[in-house]
């Protein structure tokens, strides 16, 4: 494989999957347009409170009906008053004539979890909620919450799930936060899993970066693991385990003073060209301090910024490349991600792929 085929855009998105569609509060009892993988989606929340997803277009003239109205649970198309309910099938047709059979657009299956609207944007069949990626302690007492934040980066996701696979950056992009002198040159395992890869290492007897050392239990150095997960199609999980220095390993146990903080982290494609990421962190500390949470959430704010700029002008650069990129050693667990994920696409659209 080539370093240019290795990283060539996958050429279309995984359908059969949930996505994040947006926060809880995001969405309320009137329109909001979005776009995930390309599709154009209207959300509202009925009466009774629940979400609702349709597809974005009136079947008559495909104006959206994000430009129409909600009339009492149904969205009315702004055009000829063309009406559907919470499943997408029409209910009312202009000047009283019957309704097509056509006359119906698609309903999207969402569930709530974890602060999020969940949306599934494939075969409405084969919407198994169980597949929502499970949030370790969620709900638990002792440990703390961030809710988190979003923003919209301009790059492809797939060079989002790149950076979420690569503990070794943080020593070039964070400098000042999630890095240190000890991030340079310390290998990292690969680790291929069925529902995605993972990408470890442990740092010994390194000074703690400086976002996390005001919130250590203990003094001085310490043994420190990145363990950066990224499971399919676009869902990650970052975990940071700080522990006192010849303490750390994964065939020991965690030491009593040990910091733990879970980032979860959702990439949802809106184009090709655009990404929609979402966060929030678990720790293990502190678990009702709002101050902590609050103070938290701003730092990683400032660090996730760091990596906008960066994925951004990857995302440019390589766009506009004139000269071929190359792949090095710290890339194999995201061209491994990229390459399953490939495979999982194309499985889901035989006669397509097998046309090109």
């Amino acid at each position: 494989m080539t370093s240019t085929e290795s990283r060539a855009e996958s050429p279309a998105y995984l359908k059969n999957a949930w996505y994040v569609a947006g926060w809880d509060n995001d969405i309320g009892h009137s329109l909001t347009a979005i776009t995930i993988l390309n599709e154009s989606i209207v959300m509202y929340r009925d009466s009774a409170g629940r979400a609702v997803a349709l597809e974005n277009a009136c079947p008559h003239r495909k104006l959206p009906l994000s430009m129409g109205r909600l009339k009492g649970d149904e969205v009315e198309c702004g055009y000829h008053g063309l009406t559907f309910n919470q499943a997408g099938t029409c209910t009312r047709a202009p000047g009283g004539q019957r309704i097509p059979k056509a006359a119906c657009v698609h309903s999207y299956p969402v569930e709530e979890r974890y602060g999020f609207i969940w949306i599934w944007m494939g075969d409405a069949a084969k919407a198994d909620t169980s597949k929502i990626m499970e949030v370790e302690h969620w709900g638990d007492n002792a440990w703390g919450l961030n809710r988190g934040d979003g923003m919209t980066v301009e790059c492809n996701y797939l060079y989002m799930t790149d950076n979420l696979l690569d503990p070794s950056h943080v020593a070039w992009v964070h400098q000042t936060s999630f890095g240190s002198t000890a991030c340079a040159d310390i290998a990292s395992e690969t680790t291929i899993a069925d529902d995605g890869v993972i990408v470890s290492r442990w740092m010994r007897d390194t000074e703690p970066a400086p976002f996390y050392a005001p919130f250590l239990k203990f003094r001085g150095n310490c043994d420190r693991k990145q363990h950066y997960e990224v499971r399919y199609p676009s869902h990650a999980i970052i975990k940071a385990i700080f522990v006192p220095a010849g303490t750390g390993g994964d065939d020991k146990p965690l030491h009593k003073d040990v910091f733990l903080m879970d980032s979860y982290n959702f990439l949802t494609p809106i184009n090709e060209n655009l990404t929609r990421y979402y966060w929030f962190q678990m720790r293990n500390f502190a678990p009702n301090d709002q101050a902590v949470s609050e103070a938290l959430a701003a730092s990683v704010r400032t660090a996730f910024e760091e990596d906008k700029v960066i994925m951004q002008a990857v995302h440019r650069g390589m766009s506009n490349k004139t000269s071929d990129n190359i792949d090095l050693k710290i890339d194999k667990g995201p061209l491994h991600f990229r390459r399953r994920l490939a495979q999982m696409i194309a499985a889901e659209k035989p006669t397509l792929y097998a046309a090109e």
